[in-house]
């Protein structure tokens, strides 16, 4: 099936991947991975300016990453779609295994590295 995609997929991908590539922008997404969250949160929970907060989210969001609602004077953020959940949590399951694996003397992970 891989080998039917075209270049032009193939360079889009790579695009959506060096956004996500970034450790600020994975804490913004994973900081409003459960709800809406207005900026001044998220710039909060993850340490930064509103202003450096509003530029990693721009980021997100051309890239349709996140979606944004408004509210009064406020901009609430959500994940865009269920499909981005899912790319992060296929990234996390997979980093926790393989590091599981590593250091495991079970059946299954022995096997699976021999």
């Amino acid at each position: 099936m891989m080998n039917h995609i075209s270049k032009e997929l193939i360079g889009s991908a790579a695009a959506f991947f060096k956004v996500l590539g970034d450790e600020t922008r994975m804490k913004i997404l994973c900081t409003i991975a459960d709800s809406e969250v207005c900026v001044n949160d998220i710039a909060e929970a993850v340490d930064m300016t509103k202003s450096a907060v509003s530029h990693q989210l721009k980021l997100l969001k051309d890239d349709d990453l996140v979606k944004s609602r408004r509210e009064g004077k406020n901009i609430f953020y959500s994940l865009d779609d269920q499909h981005v959940m899912d790319i992060l949590d296929i990234a996390f399951v997979h980093i926790t295994h393989k590091n599981h694996a590593a250091d495991c003397t079970c059946s299954c992970c022995h096997d699976a590295h021999n």
